[in-house]
């Protein structure tokens, strides 16, 4: 029998990248798509026989943490897999004390997706490195409240990017969401880079999120 997955996301540009991710797996069964908490709650009083929700945080109407609660209270049975970008560090235990069973970044690829699907189901607690070493450092090191935030010189454009690399998703997908070639989205990333002193795409995303840009 497939894994019965249901996905509670609202932004269609994410939402598209979970899908393609998910459809290379003929053993995974993407069963709906909600836009919010509240829709993925209607819909699983009609459809319980549901194996696991791939859940996002920031959703309208009920969020993904007060989703989880009332989900995991009603139907214990069922697996929530939270899906979050760089910027929900406040949210991340409450999610976990509501009842989700891990904690993955969106721009995880699918073979880690995947993996900790089936992790998940198997009663374990998938965790991507990434938010494990974000645990840590929240514990060791809480949030400083006042902060100077920076802008960098980011271009309009650069911004965009940055929002969708937030969103987890890949350059390809970039490209063909903002009609541009993949050479073009490499150059903006390398400026990117370059403007905000950074190395990779988690550390930029990072600084953008800290720094109020995305």
């Amino acid at each position: 029998m497939p894994v019965r997955i249901v996905i509670a996301e609202d932004n269609s540009f994410a939402l598209e990248a979970l899908k393609s991710r998910l459809a290379k797996y003929p053993d995974l069964e993407l069963v709906h798509a909600a836009k919010n908490g509240q829709e993925l709650l209607h819909f699983l009083r009609r459809n319980q026989l549901i194996d696991l929700v791939l859940m996002d945080l920031q959703m309208p109407e009920m969020d993904g943490i007060t989703a989880t609660s009332k989900l995991k209270s009603r139907y214990p049975q069922i697996k929530v897999l939270i899906l979050t970008t760089f910027d929900d560090d406040e949210n991340l235990f409450q999610a976990i004390l509501a009842g989700a069973s891990g904690y993955l970044l969106k721009e995880d690829n699918g073979l880690e997706l995947y993996k900790a699907i089936h992790d998940t189901l198997a009663g374990g607690a998938a965790m991507s490195p990434v938010i494990a070493l974000k645990t840590l450092q929240m514990i060791r090191k809480p949030k400083l409240k006042d902060q100077e935030y920076q802008d960098f010189g980011l271009s309009k454009r650069e911004v965009e990017l940055l929002e969708q690399l937030k969103n987890g998703l890949t350059y390809e997908e970039i490209a063909s969401n903002l009609s541009i070639s993949f050479h073009t989205v490499r150059k903006h990333i390398e400026n990117i880079y370059r403007k905000l002193q950074v190395n990779n795409k988690v550390e930029a995303v990072k600084k953008a999120i800290d720094n109020l840009i995305v």
